[in-house]
């Protein structure tokens, strides 16, 4: 049989004309002839296993990368390489499953029907920040109060005031009388001039245009919690022994995996998994997420940065929250956790318990 031409070998492995002239480009389909003079590509009958392989993998989600590992393996080891990412998709797909679990409770918490509790509510809270093995300053910023809970991790030649000024700019709404339907309005303003305070803790020479730092926030307000975050720094919340990351990295590598060029799994150890696509500072998108979180008798919040995030699994800090149950105690025991790790930043984290007020 002869060479067939890029529309009938496109049919035959159900791949379309763009996808397998992007294939040809990443050598997971190369034509066996190109014609010199118009360019056309054509394909060997023989090629056509390759072909399906690539697309059946795609219709599975498999990021090019891993199916050009995949397609250089011989069948039996290409097999376990199939059966151990569709593991990975199983739990990648049961954590979404607990998300869920807490979407549909954090909703129906709202209805009308339900018996809301009447108890006023309060916050017991602590928070540190550690220099780490490796960085000679702390860079890191955490504080806690009563009505504020803040963590930001400065990056630069002034990161440890940049962040320091985020966080101070917050500190007013410690004692600012906020009505309940402001809080978001009123955080917003905060959160512009944390803004400012930053670029002015920056300066304005053109050496200091990397420097700048993350922020994220939660303002208590006795049955919600306003929301604020930017960059990496991350919130966790424990509720009926579950843990939920409840903020979104806005990183590089974050991006990718949202648009299934990465595994969670490969984002670990990718090269460019701390450059930031936000945070407050000079030279880079300043915008910030923003919500209001209703708040449960018996939840736990964690604040930290990512010296934690980026080298203690999510089942270690979920066990460390679920067992120690006094916070000064349980920030201690993470960053000890941390450092026990290795971790080669600043590590920082707040741990707050919503509680019955004593009457």
């Amino acid at each position: 049989m002869g060479l067939l031409t890029i529309g009938a070998f496109a049919k035959a492995s159900r791949l379309s004309a763009k996808a397998l002239r992007l294939y040809d480009e990443l050598g997971l389909v190369t034509p066996a002839r190109v014609e010199p003079v118009s360019g056309y590509r054509l394909y060997a009958p023989e090629q056509l296993d390759q072909a399906r392989l690539v697309a059946w993998l795609r219709r599975l989600w498999v990021p090019l990368a891993r199916i050009q590992h995949v397609s250089a393996l011989d069948p039996a080891a290409a097999t376990q390489e199939i059966r151990a990412f569709w593991a990975e998709v199983e739990a990648d797909t049961a954590a979404r499953r607990d998300l869920v679990s807490f979407l549909i409770g954090h909703l129906s918490w709202k209805d009308p029907a339900m018996s809301p509790n009447t108890e006023p509510l309060g916050i017991r809270y602590a928070a540190l920040s550690d220099t780490g093995l490796v960085r000679g300053s702390n860079q890191d910023t955490a504080y806690a109060g009563p009505r504020l809970l803040a963590v930001a991790d400065g990056y630069g030649s002034t990161g440890a005031p940049a962040s320091a000024a985020a966080v101070e700019a917050l500190k007013r709404l410690e004692t600012d009388s906020i009505h309940a339907g402001d809080l978001l309005n009123v955080l917003e303003d905060a959160i512009e001039q944390a803004k400012q305070a930053v670029t002015g803790a920056a300066g304005t020479h053109s050496s200091l245009a990397e420097t700048g730092t993350t922020l994220t926030a939660m303002l208590w307000t006795g049955s919600q919690l306003a929301l604020v975050h930017i960059g990496d720094s991350r919130v966790y919340l424990v509720r009926d022994g579950k843990m939920f990351q409840i903020t979104h990295d806005h990183t590089m590598v974050q991006s990718m995996v949202d648009e299934g060029r990465l595994t969670p799994e490969e984002a670990v150890s990718h090269p460019q998994r701390a450059l930031l696509l936000r945070a407050l500072g000079q030279g880079t998108d300043a915008t910030y997420d923003m919500r209001l979180h209703d708040a449960q008798l018996g939840d736990r919040y964690l604040l930290c940065s990512d010296g934690l995030s980026t080298v203690v699994q999510p089942e270690a800090i979920r066990r460390v929250l679920s067992e120690i149950s006094e916070p000064e105690q349980a920030v201690r025991e993470l960053i000890a956790l941390a450092n026990g790790c290795g971790s080669p930043d600043n590590v920082s984290c707040v741990v707050a318990d919503v509680l019955e007020l004593q009457q």
